[in-house]
């Protein structure tokens, strides 16, 4: 046995590597440990090269650990389906992109998209336009 700072120093032998992870992992008082626990108690006595990634891939691969896992993580919300469309352009997207190099009085640009064909109308607009000029060119164009 080898000592390395009040630890002993496990050799580069997976095997003893892997029999000694299953010794502190499955103990019957103690249960599967975490990651962060099982490496905290390793340390204590033991200290191989790449001993924290063997402990975390150790832990990952526990079939039990994983059934058994605690998810933190909140759920997700529930998706619902979108309403079917009867025809074009009864649901649309608008969007403005820029601003952009000024070409003829315009540095902007409106696009509007029909969610059923996907079809867009792209309009050229100043940057400085108002919701009222927005709707009467949507009018015209659209």
């Amino acid at each position: 046995m080898v000592w390395m700072d009040d630890k002993i120093y496990v050799p580069n032998n997976k095997d003893l590597c892997e029999q000694i992870l299953v010794e502190y992992h499955e103990p019957a008082a103690l249960g599967h440990l975490g990651q962060k626990k099982m490496l905290e108690l390793l340390k204590r006595t033991y200290w191989w090269p790449q001993m924290k990634l063997d402990v975390r891939n150790f832990v990952r691969g526990c079939q039990s650990c994983q059934r058994n896992k605690i998810i933190y993580q909140k759920r997700a919300t529930p998706l619902y389906l979108l309403n079917a469309l009867e025809g074009p352009w009864q649901e649309i997207t608008v969007d403005m992109i820029g601003p952009l190099p000024q070409s003829k009085n315009n540095n902007t640009i409106l696009v509007v998209v029909d969610r059923l064909t996907k079809m867009i109308q792209i309009i050229p607009i100043d940057v400085g336009i108002t919701s009222k000029e927005i709707t009467e060119l949507y009018k015209n164009n659209i």
